[in-house]
């Protein structure tokens, strides 16, 4: 069931073409849960991809899908580790990062927003959407857009072939595996 998740909701990181994605993936049991994560991390890992949780409810854990390499340079983006700063990130490599993400899910009142740069969304796109509170956008795809809406518009189409075209082969019988592309 987790392979239908990936292609469905990860069809893009999966081609190298974004950062992350994430996802609500339901489970009956932990211990079969944390199975499919090691597993899938074995089958991916190689490939550059990297599986892990950001929070857990009782029968729900919230899937964090993401590219290390993309991350790690992400990362490095001084207005990002100076957003992150201003959200209380006090360390910005990749495992540090995610942790302080997790803790944020975690004791976090609302969504932490800044994990838009988690998952690769322009900084000042993020940025808008905070200082916003959403309101405001130019247009809304995977993400509410606030600076450069044509270059948004061309990766959302990006993202959207990308999903219809892995789902199409998918269903023709190629693995996750095989699309996973190789960086």
């Amino acid at each position: 069931m987790l392979e239908e998740y990936l292609i469905e909701c990860c069809s893009p990181t999966l081609a190298s073409i974004k950062t992350a994605n994430l996802f609500n993936y339901p489970f009956s049991s932990e211990t079969e849960l944390y199975s499919q994560l090691a597993r899938w991390n074995g089958i991916l890992g190689g490939k550059g991809v990297s599986i892990t949780v950001l929070r857990q409810r009782e029968h729900t854990a919230l899937i964090y899908v993401y590219r290390r390499a993309r991350l790690k340079n992400d990362l490095q983006n001084n207005e990002v580790r100076e957003l992150l700063a201003d959200c209380g990130y006090p360390k910005y490599d990749i495992d540090s990062a995610i942790d302080s993400l997790r803790t944020r899910l975690r004791e976090s009142r609302t969504f932490p927003h800044e994990i838009g740069v988690f998952l690769g969304y322009p900084v000042g796109d993020v940025k808008g959407f905070i200082c916003n509170g959403g309101r405001n956008c130019k247009c809304e795809g995977c993400w509410k857009v606030y600076c450069d809406r044509p270059e948004a518009e061309r990766t959302f189409a990006r993202y959207k072939e990308c999903s219809r075209s892995y789902a199409r082969m998918w269903s023709n019988g190629r693995s996750v595996r095989d699309l996973t592309v190789m960086v």
